[in-house]
């Protein structure tokens, strides 16, 4: 929970600095705050955060990619927010050394995952269906029903004219986010998954780290 209040936190102070503290100008903050509420992160902490931001001695966090292969030939993409690159850079580095990983050059394993955005909204009176028919002509490439709503899920490019649409449209959205998907899986067996899983708990306990994927079928 703590590791989720400080990346949606990360989250809020970028989208204030692009775009300001206004939540009804700045469309990026409010799928931020959506994405708050849906951590149950307390009210306080977001208007805190958001005032921190406005802050003009709040030092500037930069999204910064990570790549390279964990041993057995597993590809690991990397988000980071950070406001110190040279330490991040170290400390990544570090941990693929110290697992008997390398840590690549920009786009040597990028281009094996898919870049999707996805929304979950309130499904009650909406027909999944229907709204697939509606949301194809934005980019949606699949739109099914779960027990906490609805799920569409398109192209990362298309996130912006989706949340326009759905806004436009006065349906809640409960969350939003973004997801690199594997296009290949590869299956190891239970020693190698171990040696991967020890890689991947390094890199996610830093603070720098917000999102890690993977090609290890799960």
């Amino acid at each position: 929970m703590s590791k989720a209040f400080t990346r949606i936190g990360k989250d809020i102070v970028m989208a204030v600095k692009e775009g300001g503290p206004d939540p009804d100008a700045n469309a990026k903050l409010r799928a931020v705050i959506q994405n708050a509420k849906a951590v149950n992160m307390p009210k306080d902490n977001i208007e805190r955060a958001i005032k921190r931001a406005s802050d003009k001695s709040q030092g500037d966090y930069k999204e910064v990619l990570f790549e390279g292969y964990g041993p057995h030939g597993i590809a690991i993409l990397i988000e980071t927010a950070t406001d110190n690159n040279t330490r991040t850079v170290a400390n990544v580095r570090s941990y693929f050394n110290k697992c008997g990983g390398s840590l690549g050059t920009s786009g040597s394993v990028e281009f094996m995952f898919d870049h999707t955005c996805n929304f979950r909204i309130d499904g009650e009176g909406i027909d999944p269906e229907e709204l697939e028919l509606d949301m194809i002509d934005f980019g949606a490439e699949e739109v099914f029903l779960d027990d906490d709503g609805i799920l569409i899920y398109a192209p990362f490019e298309c996130f912006g004219a989706i949340q326009k649409e759905l806004e436009s449209r006065g349906m809640e959205i409960l969350s939003s986010g973004f997801e690199r998907i594997p296009q290949v899986t590869k299956e190891l067996n239970s020693e190698h998954v171990e040696d991967i899983e020890k890689l991947l708990e390094k890199i996610e306990e830093d603070d720098d780290v917000q999102n890690v994927y993977h090609t290890m079928k799960e």
